[in-house]
């Protein structure tokens, strides 16, 4: 008798000791967690910001990086720790079955539902807080179309109010040129597929859609070269359709502009105007079955 109740000490002590690993483990998690927390976006390797806006992108992200850290810990701990604590122990041991658990279908239920909805409010307030509270300086309408871009640069003073513009191909991409510290509206459209701005610098992306025009405004705060493409899967050449940032003081931008009004890139660049146009708008049906019933 004895001798089984020394044996059966031994096994609740080293269970009491795997709860303790377990419970140890969970905290040390989440306290790398907490630290995680204090990081920057470029600690995890998010780009360094060039914009107004990335500072509350990139604490939206982490912030959503650290929850789905603490969610995914709290889940696997569970999955690994029933079958451990519930395991059979012996072979004429027959576990418990139980149909259901209230308690846990109305945790697994509710939790969720809460998570999402505090996604959902932080996601909604970065939004709020990245909206352009300043009137634009400059507009640039993008065009895009397979595959590649081209700028025009509306109505600028440095060109008298002229618009000039700059294009490209796939085999020597277009240079978008910005200034530095002043708001431009960046004007979307599409002559062809759906494409989709991006500039990781930004952290921020927007789609062009043909026959919709699209527009955000972005405020460039750290001069330099950044990389630019096209994040929607738009055909054959997509992975080349590539443009080059560079965000640049005032008396650059001005030369640049009239640099390509001296080289005879005034007005919208080819094709721009029948982005407007698309096949298949309602006008356009409404016309069509007019000439069909003629």
């Amino acid at each position: 008798m004895s001798w089984r109740l020394s044996v059966g000490d031994t096994g609740a002590g080293t269970r009491r000791r795997a709860r303790g690993r377990v419970a140890r483990s969970g905290i040390g998690a989440v306290a790398g967690l907490l630290l995680l927390s204090g990081c920057t976006g470029q600690d995890l390797g998010l780009p360094t910001g060039a914009s107004s806006d990335t500072d509350p992108t990139a604490q939206l992200w982490l912030g959503a990086w650290v929850a789905a850290g603490v969610v995914g810990i709290f889940t696997f701990g569970l999955i690994i720790w029933a079958p451990l604590r519930y395991r059979r122990r012996s072979e004429d041991e027959i576990p418990a079955q139980v149909r259901y658990n209230l308690p846990i279908e109305v945790l697994y239920t509710v939790a969720p539902i809460i998570v999402v909805l505090v996604f959902f409010f932080h996601t909604i307030q970065t939004d709020s807080d990245i909206q352009p509270t300043a009137e634009p300086t400059h507009t640039v309408q993008v065009l895009g179309q397979r595959w590649s871009w081209a700028f025009t640069y509306l109505d600028e003073d440095a060109t008298n109010g002229e618009s000039v513009y700059s294009v490209g191909s796939t085999a020597e991409r277009p240079t978008l040129m910005l200034p530095v510290n002043e708001t431009v509206q960046i004007e979307l459209r599409s002559q062809d597929v759906i494409h989709s701005f991006w500039v990781p610098a930004f952290l921020y992306k927007q789609d062009l859609v043909p026959g919709r025009e699209n527009s955000f405004s972005i405020t460039p705060t750290r001069e330099g070269t950044y990389e630019g493409r096209c994040s929607e899967l738009c055909g054959l050449y997509h992975s080349r359709m590539l443009f080059t940032l560079e965000v640049v003081d005032r008396d650059t931008y001005d030369a640049h502009l009239q640099d390509l009004q001296a080289a005879g890139n005034v007005g919208n660049a080819d094709g721009a105007s029948i982005t407007r146009d698309i096949s298949g708008l309602d006008e356009e049906a409404g016309s069509s079955e007019d000439g069909a019933e003629q």
